[in-house]
Order: structure tokens, then C-alpha cells, then sequence
């Protein structure tokens, strides 16, 4: 397990260019292929492209192994879980038992001069993906303690975007989205705070979850705000694909109090995919009510398009919902990163469970650098919050009333337009313009800090591209625990849309 693996490179044609889940295992039912054979052929890819795109931190060294184990199993008849041989890749702030955790951090990581964290124990929803038979090809490259809209303060260097190098990849799960939409996995997990899952599958023509807070556990994730904002999501090439991802991902662990108010479909969210799944709903689309930020020309005529098509389904759409609830004025007044006043503890209970004798102190005296000093990576986030007073009392949740108090109040507004609407939902574009370059450390979107503060679902989709190339997205969102409705509703626009290509890599 180690950052600069060589696997045998190989000239052949990738056979599973764009495969789906679905796809993957009928040809291991049909016996088309084994799971050895599938990935080797995605190490080999990772092996011809990584270079020029650098979304991996780790290579796990034993997929090999672990694809001849299943095969095995599958010769012999056993019962398979449903991602039985299905290659993914798990974001570097997730847990993966005998990988190091880095943060994306040099001085947490040794391959860059610094102290080395390796987890005993998987994340819980690393379990859960490993008892389903996925395969993980790696850990995925982020920026330095996910802070950022690209990889470009990680230590293992910058993640580029699948689609156009010179784009930014979208952040913090740079990676995750690059190896996903590069063909270099089938699927892969995203963590968000403030835009992580969504940002990126937008920027690199991906369907991303970002779900209700509490639905997916979250214990073994190296945290922003575990208490009350980081959430765990599927980044896939098609809703399906998420969907699936979405059932092994979803429910209660007695590991992770949060997760108590889960509430996950007994059919699974799969049953909510048919293509008639827009008829007769009724969605709000973006306005001056929500945001005073105007759309581009662009992206307003790429939004048209794009409602037309919904309405073509049997949609029914109400122009600006928010206007006169003072929803945009209110916003004006929030800090951004409100919730991050739970880091130190947040941080303290992931250091203890990752190794009862670490804490905050002994981690960072060790590596001999503080994150959240003057120029370190986490003092943009947390110039809200008392530092020292934050630090001193890591050991107990600070107070949060100031979070509860604007989470409830944008909840209340969405909850009323919603009701006095008649509302199903929303759909806005992702981006309020075309993506820019790599080196930018800002991205002009349409849903953060909204949405993770409130802790409400959000599904992205691809709906097509600018003409620049850079990749147009929507963003379906609801009330809590509605994340089966949204993929019902964002599968049928995907049906008529088809708002994705493969992206032409450069080796």
C-alpha cells in the first residue's frame, strides 16, 4: 500500500469504459469476464493516466487479491453482496484500515516528510461497502484538510479534472470526482462540508448525493464539522449507479449517534427510478429570493433548457418561490462556515477512535506544525470560532445554539415556501457561471452554505456543457430523508437528457 505503485501498463482498448454497476455484473453472471480480470484492466488504466491527472493518494496493492477472492466465491456458489467485484475508490478523509489518513496534509503524511496516522479500523461506511463485495482500487487525493474547491494544497500535488485539465477538478473530493469520471472506478465516496460532493460531480459531469445529514455514519471520517454538517456521498455516472451505492451507504450504526434519525426506504432507493418520476411534480427554480447573484447568460440559457426539458416530462415549475420571504438577506448575515465550532471536539473523537492515546495536542506537537495558525490550511474555516478557548475544551461539544438557531430559521423558510407552494422540490443550476481554471480557489454556486447548514438532501446531475466544454449541472433538492424522491425525479431528467459524455483523456 504505498503512493507510487507500478502496475504493468498495457496498450489494449479499456473494455469498461463507462460500465455500470448493473452492467459489471451481468457480465460476471454471463461469465464474460472474472473480477481478477476487471481489475487489473482499471490498475492498468489508473497506471497509463495517472500521471496526468493525479487523483490518487494511495494504490491498494491487494485489489488484485481481493478481486481473486471474489471470483472464488462467485465460482463457488456463495451468496455475493450487491457491489460483488465492482471496483471503487474511497476519499483520502475516510478511513481505510493499514492506509494512512494524511488530511492531505505534508506534515501529516509521511511520504512527505511528515508523521504517519494508520487507522487499525475501516470507516463504518468502508465496512459496509467491503461486506457488499467492493473492490477498493485506492484512497483518492484531496487538498489539505478538504479545504478547498481543488487538490491544490494536497501533498501528493494537484488533482485535474477529468474533463478539461485546465478546469478546476471541483473540491475537496478532487479525486474521488477525477477517478469517477476518468474510468478509473466505477464509483467512489465523497464527504461534503460546504460543497464537497456536489461541487466536484458538477465540475466533472457526475451524479453525486449529498444526503440528509445523518443519513450515512460518519465515524472514521477525518472531520470539518462531524457535529453538525460533514456527511458521507456516492459520487457514479449515473443515478442508478448512486442509487445503488446509496442503499449499502444508508441507515442507522450504533457507532454513530447522528445516524438515530435515519430513515431509508424499505424498498430501497432503486425503487424510486422510473422514468415517469416528473409528472405532475411541482419544483421551484432558482431566483433573486433564494441568492441576489445573478446567473450568466450562459448559464440562464443552459437553465432554460434545461426546465423545458422537466417541463416536457409532466413538471410543473414556479418561478422564484423565495421572493419576499427575506431568505437571500438573511443569508447575507450567516457566517459561511457556521458549525465549524464542533472541529476540535469533532477532531479529538476521530483521533480517539482512530487510537485511544492520540489527542489533538500529541498529533500536531508530534508533527510539529499547527493547522489552524495564521497560514495553515484550516484558518480560513474556523475565523469564527475562539481558537484556544475552542482547543482547551476539545473534550466537550461546545455550545451550538447559534447554529441551531439559523439551521431552524432556514428550515422554517424552506418548509413554509414549500407548503404555501405546494412544492415536490427545486431544481437550480449548480454553478452560476462556467467553471474556472485550475489554480482559482473560488467557484460561483448556487446551493452552500444553504444546504449544509439546513443538513437537506441534494442530488447533482449532468445536463450537459458550456461552450467552453466546461461540464452544466443541476442540483435536486428537498426536504429531509427525501433523497429517494430526488433521484426519482433527477433519473427521469437524466433519461431525456443524457447530459454526460465520456471524458477523451491525455496520457
Amino acid at each position: 500500500m504505498e503512493s507510487n505503485t507500478v502496475i504493468n501498463s498495457s496498450k489494449e482498448e479499456f473494455l469498461f469504459a463507462e460500465i455500470t454497476v448493473e452492467k459489471l455484473l451481468d457480465g460476471y453472471a454471463e461469465k464474460e469476464y472474472t473480477a481478477e480480470e476487471v481489475v487489473q484492466s482499471y490498475l492498468k488504466r489508473i497506471e497509463k493516466y495517472h500521471s496526468s491527472y493525479n487523483a490518487f493518494t494511495f494504490i491498494n496493492n491487494n485489489a488484485l487479491n481481493e478481486a481473486r477472492e471474489i471470483d472464488r466465491k462467485m465460482a463457488a456458489g456463495e451468496k455475493m453482496g450487491v457491489l460483488a467485484g465492482i471496483p471503487i475508490v474511497i476519499k483520502e478523509a475516510v478511513d481505510v484500515a493499514g492506509f494512512p489518513s494524511t488530511f492531505g496534509w505534508a506534515p501529516l503524511a509521511k511520504d512527505a516528510g511528515g508523521i504517519e496516522l494508520i487507522p487499525a479500523k475501516d470507516a463504518t461506511v468502508v465496512t459496509r461497502l467491503k461486506e457488499a463485495g467492493a473492490i477498493i482500487l485506492g484512497k483518492t487525493n484531496i487538498p489539505a484538510f478538504s479545504c478547498a474547491y481543488n487538490a491544490n494544497s494536497s501533498w501528493k500535488g494537484p488533482t485535474y479534472n477529468a474533463v478539461d485539465r485546465n478546469l478546476t477538478p471541483g473540491g475537496s473530493s478532487s479525486g474521488t470526482a477525477t477517478a469517477v469520471s476518468g474510468n478509473f472506478a466505477v464509483l467512489g465516496v465523497a464527504e461534503e462540508t460546504a460543497g464537497s460532493i456536489q461541487v466536484p460531480a458538477a465540475a466533472q459531469s457526475l451524479v453525486g448525493i449529498k444526503p440528509s445529514f445523518g443519513l450515512i455514519p460518519t465515524t472514521g471520517v477525518t472531520p470539518l464539522a462531524g457535529s453538525t454538517r460533514d456527511v458521507l456521498g456516492p459520487h457514479a455516472r449515473t443515478i442508478k449507479d448512486a442509487a445503488i451505492m446509496l442503499d449499502v451507504m444508508a441507515g442507522y450504526s450504533s457507532d454513530d449517534p447522528k445516524t438515530v434519525s435515519s430513515t431509508v426506504p424499505a424498498a430501497g432507493y432503486t425503487s424510486f427510478l422510473k422514468e415517469n418520476s416528473l409528472e405532475g411534480k411541482r419544483l421551484g427554480l432558482y431566483g433573486s429570493g433564494w441568492r441576489k447573484t445573478q446567473l450568466s447568460p450562459e448559464t440562464n440559457k443552459l437553465y432554460k433548457t434545461a426546465v423545458e426539458r422537466i417541463k416536457s416530462q409532466g413538471a410543473q415549475v414556479i418561478e422564484d418561490p423565495f421572493a419576499g420571504t427575506g431568505l437571500a438577506d438573511f443569508m447575507k448575515t450567516t457566517a459561511t462556515f457556521l458549525g465549524m465550532e464542533s472541529f476540535f471536539y469533532d477532531l479529538q473523537s476521530y483521533l480517539k477512535n482512530l487510537n485511544r492515546e492520540l489527542t489533538v495536542e500529541k498529533v500536531f506537537d508530534k508533527a510539529g506544525k499547527i493547522p489552524w495558525k495564521e497560514d495553515g490550511p484550516l484558518r480560513p474555516v474556523l475565523n469564527n470560532i475562539n481558537l484556544e478557548t475552542a482547543r482547551q475544551n476539545a473534550e466537550r461539544l461546545p455550545d451550538l445554539t447559534e447554529f441551531n438557531l439559523v439551521k431552524n430559521e432556514l428550515l422554517r423558510i424552506i418548509t413554509h415556501v414549500m407548503a404555501e407552494n405546494e412544492l415536490d422540490g427545486f431544481v437550480y443550476p449548480t454553478f452560476l457561471e462556467a467553471l474556472p481554471e485550475l489554480k482559482a480557489e473560488n467557484i460561483a454556486t448556487s446551493t452552500i452554505s444553504e444546504i449544509n447548514i439546513s443538513g437537506l438532501p441534494l442530488v447533482t446531475v449532468p445536463a450537459g456543457y458550456y461552450d467552453s466544454g466546461s461540464p452544466f449541472a443541476l442540483a435536486f433538492f428537498s426536504k429531509m430523508w427525501s433523497e429517494g424522491e430526488l433521484l426519482g425525479m433527477a433519473f427521469a431528467y437524466e433519461q431525456v437528457s443524457k447530459g454526460r459524455v465520456m471524458p477523451e483523456l491525455i496520457g
